[in-house]
């Protein structure tokens, strides 16, 4: 590390003066304790910073968002194994065994819901407030956690409209690059699922779920849960794919053994296109407008509860 320059003009009182460091000091200077602590990697990642690092994850995206005038969202989740038609039938052409043959027919099949999900997101940025700043904000704008498959098709959607598109994407394991159609000043990496959970939710006005696994049933049931137990407003929320779910979730087994209720059936509505799903999401009140406890420039916020309720 080169020394502290001294100053060449006089000091004033109340100056800091950086005198040269003594003759010999060379190794004090060099030790990791000398270094300030916001720049000091090694000390940020030890496990009793966590709770720092936490909330950097929280307040990075925050100001971030806040800057670019992102008022409100419709998330978007779907599984990242979902490719478009060319890409299905590229694999279909190249395909030689048994298996790869299979895999293929499965992704043409299952293009189909890339191809509602692009037609979603270009739909939802042209009629929800994405592609024009209101008063300087930005409504209604396509969020996903960034990464391939339905993510990148409503991204890609919003593209297609000249609109903006946020990727919160989640390091792994196994390294997942985020897709090409994110604006690049909205994309995020998080380290902590919780933390982007929250960032995922506190925006939303409402959340359109395509054919997923693991990953899109545990945040549409926990977006599910925060609704029916009034942790969160009941924004609309749309499942799209009628076959799919029919096959994969028989809700109304859930409401037979007395698990939910009838009334949390209610919640969502279970779709095919993208008009089905924005005029469902009409009737549900989506417009544009901040949910209460977001903040946003000028220090305003809107009228309607976060999903976070503001904590």
């Amino acid at each position: 590390m080169a020394a502290p320059r001294q100053s060449t003009r006089n000091p004033r009182p109340g100056d800091d003066v950086v005198a040269e460091p003594a003759p010999g000091s060379e190794r004090q200077i060099a030790s990791p304790s000398y270094i300030l602590p916001a720049e000091d990697t090694g000390f940020l990642l030890r496990d009793e910073l966590r709770a720092v690092r936490f909330a950097l994850e929280y307040q990075k995206a925050e100001l971030l968002l806040r800057d670019a005038g992102i008022r409100s969202t419709v998330v978007v989740f779907g599984s990242a194994r979902i490719v478009s038609r060319e890409r299905a039938e590229e694999l279909q052409r190249v395909a030689r065994t048994p298996r790869e043959r299979r895999l293929a027919a499965r992704h043409l099949r299952y293009s189909l819901y890339y191809e509602v999900a692009r037609g979603f997101g270009r739909l939802v940025s042209e009629r929800g407030g994405a592609l024009k700043a209101n008063g300087g904000f930005r409504d209604n704008v396509i969020a996903t956690g960034g990464g391939p498959g339905i993510m990148e098709a409503a991204c890609r959607g919003a593209a297609d409209a000249g609109a903006p598109a946020i990727g919160f994407n989640i390091r792994l394991p196994v390294e997942q690059r985020p897709n090409p159609y994110v604006t690049p000043s909205l994309c995020f990496q998080f380290h902590y699922f919780a933390m982007r959970k929250m960032h995922l939710a506190m925006r939303a006005n409402a959340l359109a779920v395509f054919p997923g696994g693991f990953g899109t049933m545990d945040e549409l049931f926990e977006i599910l849960t925060l609704i029916q137990t009034g942790k969160a407003p009941a924004i609309p929320v749309v499942l799209f794919g009628r076959r799919y779910w029919r096959r994969v979730i028989d809700f109304k087994a859930l409401c037979d053994a007395d698990m939910v209720s009838l009334e949390d059936l209610t919640l969502f509505e279970v779709v095919d296109d993208a008009e089905e799903a924005w005029q469902f999401m009409l009737r549900r009140g989506l417009r544009a407008h901040s949910p209460a406890g977001v903040a946003v420039p000028g220090g305003k916020s809107g009228r309607r509860r976060s999903m976070s309720k503001g904590r």
